[in-house]
């Protein structure tokens, strides 16, 4: 687990009509204030990364589809530096995933349908305060997103 990642199991409320999928509140412990929510979608084979934010915490959750969802810790003086973490979010494994300034995600959608990407960020979009790295061919992050045979 990279150090400052927190990943906190929600809640889904279930009933004849539907369900309710909890993400993010107030009260919770976890939550360190709002900026903004947005919605992505994701293909499957497709690959949305690399990306590092500055300043801003995201908070990430897959009520629809699934997705094969990477982090990488370059931080100085962290526990974590250099270490590679790997979780797969879905309605089958419904939770929050949030990830603090300066560690390098992203995601990779991986089953039969598209997946929806909920992300509520801390601070509203600021491109000035985001970095991007092509996810296949940047000589930083050791990861392979490939299908792994097994």
């Amino acid at each position: 687990m990279i150090d400052g990642v927190v990943v906190q199991p929600l809640r889904v409320i279930p009933d004849e009509r539907g369900k309710v999928m909890h993400m993010l509140r107030a009260s919770d412990p976890w939550f360190h204030g709002f900026g903004e929510i947005y919605f992505s979608t994701v293909y499957p084979g497709v690959v949305k990364g690399w990306h590092l934010h500055k300043r801003m915490v995201l908070n990430y959750a897959v009520p629809v589809g699934r997705i094969k969802f990477v982090l990488f810790d370059p931080r100085e003086g962290s526990k974590t530096k250099g270490k590679l973490q790997e979780l797969f979010l879905g309605p089958d494994h419904y939770c929050l995933v949030q990830v603090p300034a300066g560690v390098w995600n992203g995601f990779k959608g991986i089953g039969t349908e598209p997946a929806l990407v909920a992300n509520c960020a801390t601070l509203a979009h600021d491109p000035d305060e985001i970095v991007r790295m092509d996810p296949h061919a940047n000589g930083v992050i050791p990861y392979d997103w490939s299908l792994k045979q097994g």
